[in-house]
């Protein structure tokens, strides 16, 4: 047996080569647990259906931002916005006749005669109400003096109130409004609007002149500001665009019309004076949805109430209310729907919300932006076919299929049987 030295002297038996020797300890794997597949770059992705809702959602976002920042910044700049927005649509509606006379004339000629011809219909229509109000002023006067009277009547007997109590309520009224600088803050205020409103006029013209004239070369313009490859896509985005515009106009005038003759052949049976000129003024005001007509109609009941006395006032509301009902339960779903071509709901509802975030101007270009936007979305989207009644006509026989075994299965586990709590425990 060797022997092995240790240090201090003292030797130590070294193991035989014949003793079996102890096999080594196996080297433990590590545990690795992977929560989500690994992408190419080894970062960890996530699911593909989480992925798809993210961007999704930022980019639904982004585009809710930019909307709601384009309606503030149009609501600001609105004394330039309406008159742009009046003249696109006018535009619209009269482009057909400018090509008419395009035929036979030269291009700046026929822009200059229908923006002419425009300011003369707008001009003919006012002076024909003016005319009208001053050939029946005199009947007014005394329709109005004598309604005066009844509804006062009426009032006293009503309410129960005396003459004196009227006479000192309307003088408390009276100088309440004339207290302080309050009538020289309201006439201002009326000069004011008066005179933006005719700088709008006119603004609104000029720029009407303009895209009659050289519609398509300012069309050219914005294009050429989209990359080449994307050109193709945004010309027949803005030829149908233009054309979900021309018919919004169309079907704007018909809805005009049904109110005005409704509501101006209500004014005439009942004998309320101007009634050719109310229909005239629920024709203009029917241009800019809902307020317009509201405040024609206010105007017609006020005209009866004052000439007619209060029973007349009521008849002539009803026939306000069952009108703008028609218009707005009928007419606006209807035709404005079929001619933008999008459901009735979404043109009440773009009314709406055009109202809830722009008041006047949000209604007067909420319907014509639905159809727009809906007209572009599937052009540059996958369309839908027209034919489609159903969604089951919007995926093939095969897709079908998978639909139904996926719902069968869910209604497979969703099933209990008798004695199956509702709630695992």
């Amino acid at each position: 047996m060797s022997v092995k030295r240790r240090r201090g002297g003292r030797r130590l038996p070294r193991p035989s080569r014949w003793l079996p020797s102890l096999p080594a300890p196996r080297e433990e794997a590590p545990i690795v647990i992977r929560t989500a597949p690994e992408s190419s770059d080894g970062v960890t992705a996530l699911p593909p259906t989480v992925r798809a809702l993210s961007e999704w959602a930022w980019r639904s976002l982004v585009i809710a931002v930019a909307l709601v920042a384009l309606l503030k910044l149009a609501t600001i700049l609105a004394q330039v916005v309406i008159p742009v927005v009046v003249a696109l649509l006018l535009a619209a509606l009269l482009e057909p006749l400018f090509r008419r006379l395009r035929v036979v004339m030269p291009k700046g000629v026929a822009a200059l005669i229908t923006v002419i011809g425009t300011l003369a219909a707008i001009v003919a229509l006012f002076s024909y109400v003016g005319n009208q109000f001053a050939t029946q002023l005199g009947d007014i006067v005394d329709q109005v003096t004598k309604g005066l009277a009844q509804s006062r009547h009426w009032v006293e007997s009503t309410l129960g109130l005396s003459e004196a109590q009227l006479t000192g309520w309307f003088a408390d009224q009276w100088a309440t409004i004339s207290r302080g600088d309050r009538l020289s803050d309201m006439a201002t205020q009326a000069g004011s609007a008066l005179g933006q409103g005719l700088t709008g006029f006119l603004l609104a013209m000029f720029t009407l002149f303009f895209f009659l004239y050289d519609g398509p070369g300012i069309w050219v313009w914005v294009v050429r500001l989209f990359p080449r490859g994307a050109r193709a896509k945004v010309l027949s985005s803005g030829a149908i665009a233009w054309r979900q515009l021309q018919a919004f106009t169309r079907a704007t005038v018909l809805v005009a019309g049904v109110d005005a003759i409704g509501i101006g052949l209500g004014a005439l049976a009942l004998g309320v004076p101007f009634a050719s000129g109310i229909a005239l003024l629920v024709f203009i005001g029917s241009f800019v949805p809902i307020v317009g007509a509201l405040v024609s109609g206010f105007i017609a009941v006020l005209l009866a109430f004052v000439a007619k006395g209060p029973i007349t006032a009521v008849l002539m509301l009803g026939v306000v209310i069952a009108v703008q009902q028609i218009e707005q339960q009928l007419l606006q779903p209807l035709l404005l729907g079929r001619a933008v071509r999008v459901h009735p709901l979404a043109v009440i509802l773009g009314i709406t919300t055009g109202i809830i975030l722009g008041g006047v101007i949000g209604a007067l270009i909420a319907v014509p932006t639905v159809a727009v936007l809906n007209a572009v979305g599937h052009n540059l989207l996958d369309p839908t076919p027209e034919d489609v009644d159903g969604p089951e006509e919007l995926t093939t026989d095969e897709e079908q299929k998978e639909i139904h075994e996926d719902v069968a299965r869910a209604q497979e586990r969703s099933d209990l049987d008798p004695g199956d709590p509702i709630y695992p425990t």
